[in-house]
């Protein structure tokens, strides 16, 4: 694959020293002093001096041919630009961008960004893991469909408690895909019973996220 990458700072740089061995990697970045460092350490040809989100630089960089573009700037606005420049001029396969702020994911996803990586929701993902955590923690974003594999606890007090599955009122949107109830994996039939501390996994349309935590975790009105 022919990878280009937005941004040489800690993140663009050691992506693209794993990359390089397997893969034809370009670094685009705009400070000199990156430029030399990179340079040294991945050779000439992995590093240019440019800026990314400059039509000229993208032509240069040979952006026409990338199979992915990849913006690890640490300014959202400049990742966002990057691939949506990539997309629409140049047609690029498959674009990949960090946030920085986790409050611009949606956006990022709405314009058609095909993957984003937040180190915050990253962590905070691996926090509530271990945490007695009873709310609804996303896993996975499905490409391209704006819909999310996420994981739920069920509350001792959860309405849901001593129910089956066909007696859930879930929201449109959402599927139950399987209970983990002591350790144990379940495919839910319509039969299976929801019990204290289950863990549910299910696929969910971002929208209706929240409307699928009330219906499985709230007490009894």
């Amino acid at each position: 694959m022919f990878i280009i990458v937005a941004g040489a700072g800690k993140v663009g740089y050691h992506l693209a020293r794993a990359l390089v061995a397997d893969h034809e990697v370009l670094v685009i970045e705009q400070d000199p002093d990156r430029v030399d460092f990179v340079a040294a350490e991945l050779g000439t040809d992995v590093i240019m001096l440019g800026d990314a989100c400059d039509a000229a630089t993208m032509e240069l960089a040979g952006m026409e041919r990338a199979d992915l573009a990849v913006a690890t700037t640490g300014d959202d606005e400049d990742n966002l630009t990057f691939c949506q420049v990539s997309k629409a001029r140049y047609d690029v396969p498959r674009t990949v961008a960090r946030i920085n702020n986790p409050q611009n994911e949606t956006l990022f996803k709405q314009l058609g960004i095909d993957s984003t990586v937040s180190a915050t929701n990253l962590i905070l993902g691996h926090i509530e893991q271990e945490l007695p955590w009873r709310g609804l923690i996303p896993l996975m974003t499905l490409t391209g469909l704006d819909m999310e594999i996420v994981e739920i606890r069920v509350p001792r007090e959860a309405v849901t408690v001593g129910k089956q599955v066909k007696q859930l009122l879930l929201p449109q949107g959402a599927l139950l895909c399987l209970v983990i109830s002591e350790g144990t994996p379940r495919l839910p039939t319509p039969e299976t019973m929801i019990h204290a501390d289950d863990i549910l996994l299910a696929v969910a349309s971002i929208e209706s996220e929240e409307a699928l935590r009330s219906a499985l975790t709230e007490p009894p009105s």
